[in-house]
């Protein structure tokens, strides 16, 4: 008897013994004979002595299900470099395709079809998100001007560079201006609560869809934390900081505003003391003076709830993001919370003089908006110093989530790959022999 490969083109009439045989011990070859036929199909063929193998592949069954292993360790955040654009959240071709279809559209005469909060309306589903945000960003700002009594943060006077433990490190990466005089070390200071919360500012706006902010009007609006400024827009109600709440939508022809039902003047706003301002819960300056160190006792707990905000702020911020439009420069840190940015001209990164000091305005990310601050995590607040030639062993993590971790909160899963708490860390001479 002849077997014919799996391999085999075309198809083929093969003579076989009638008598019943296993193919299934034949291994691959089993498949040229798995053909769909009726029972008086298949007995006709066995009187005839025949089989027909067509050219088959063999398939692998996929009704298993694959097992979600974690990461064990992730790579360390990019360091983006400051001579060149940040890369854009959306592709650049699907950016054209979709100017392309609303020129076509604005050609045709036919309206932009806007969807809330596009429109100018309010989302109903995302208010209560909105004022969840607001309540745990006054949690967050409480909890860490507490603890920053107790854990003790270095912050370099030359760079953005934050480092927890009683002493800084010794790890030379500093980028500051005069860095090559100290040959890359850092310059360390006290930090402060700025330093760990990255404050992100934007021009507060009584209607996002109307006049465009000037250079020269820049002073006639406030600036605010881009949190606070994207939660009013999102539905909060702050009476010194008013919002205009349409009613109807706005209507648009390509990149024209045709109906924005007119441009209306800015309410006065009450006349409060700084110190019973509702920014003041909500902005960093000053929280450390506001709040007194708290108990021993207390520690574990603060870490915990201060932990917990932070999560919830930044799960918050996502799903406000996701509908509301937020600008963000693509040369600097400059962030504005509206449909389209400023035109204030105080760029002064990478050839901004070819742009005559404008922002390059692009879709903003939400660690744009809410900065996380990556630090070098520390095992032990009182251990020897951080060296460079061991760097390749260390982990990362927001410096807000390495604070409250000191202080006895638990870790969210999602740091610990980044931390790299699996590592040991070898000393010095054990360094050299790791391959």
């Amino acid at each position: 008897m002849l077997l014919v490969s799996p391999a085999c083109r075309g198809v083929y009439l093969q003579t076989i013994d009638p008598n019943p045989v296993d193919f299934s011990a034949r291994g691959s070859y089993a498949s040229c004979f798995q053909i769909p036929l009726s029972v008086s199909q298949r007995e006709c063929l066995m009187r005839l002595g025949t089989v027909f193998c067509f050219n088959q592949k063999h398939r692998e069954q996929t009704s298993f299900k694959k097992r979600h292993v974690s990461t064990q360790n992730v790579d360390l955040p990019p360091i983006l470099p400051k001579n060149k654009k940040k890369p854009y959240p959306i592709p650049f071709k699907q950016i054209q395709e979709e100017a392309r279809k609303d020129k076509k559209l604005a050609q045709m005469g036919i309206e932009k079809q806007l969807d809330p909060p596009k429109n100018g309306l309010l989302v109903p589903n995302l208010i209560p998100v909105a004022y969840q945000v607001i309540d745990n960003w006054k949690l967050l700002i409480k909890g860490l001007a507490q603890l920053l009594h107790v854990v003790p943060v270095f912050a370099c006077s030359e760079c953005g560079a934050v480092h927890v433990s009683n002493a800084g490190h010794n790890i030379r990466d500093c980028n500051g201006p005069t860095n090559s005089q100290r040959r890359g070390s850092h310059s360390w200071v006290k930090g402060t609560i700025n330093d760990v919360l990255i404050p992100v500012e934007s021009y507060h706006m009584y209607d996002p869809f109307g006049r465009r902010i000037k250079h020269e009007t820049r002073f006639d609006y406030e600036r605010i934390p881009a949190v606070v400024e994207l939660c009013i827009q999102a539905g909060v109600e702050i009476p010194e900081y008013p919002c205009r709440r349409r009613t109807q939508p706005i209507r648009m022809m390509g990149k024209r505003v045709i109906d924005r039902g007119g441009y209306l003047r800015e309410p006065d706003k009450p006349q409060t003391s700084s110190l019973s301002s509702p920014l003041a819960e909500l902005d960093t300056l000053g929280a450390c003076e506001r709040h007194p160190p708290p108990t021993p006792e207390d520690i574990p707990k603060i870490a915990q709830e201060t932990m917990d905000a932070y999560e919830k702020v930044r799960l918050g911020v996502t799903k406000l993001m996701r509908k509301f439009t937020v600008k963000a420069c693509g040369y600097c840190s400059e962030v504005h919370v509206g449909p389209w940015g400023h035109s204030v001209k105080l760029c002064g990164e990478f050839k901004h003089q070819w742009r005559d000091g404008k922002h390059g305005w692009q879709d903003a990310l939400v660690d744009e908006v809410f900065p996380p601050n990556y630090v070098w995590h520390v095992g032990d607040l009182k251990g020897n110093p951080l060296t460079g030639n061991l760097r390749r062993f260390y982990g990362k993590a927001p410096a807000l989530v390495e604070i409250c971790m000191h202080s006895g909160a638990r870790v969210p899963q999602r740091y610990k790959a980044m931390m790299r708490l699996d590592i040991i860390v070898p000393d010095s001479q054990e360094a050299d022999m790791v391959a």
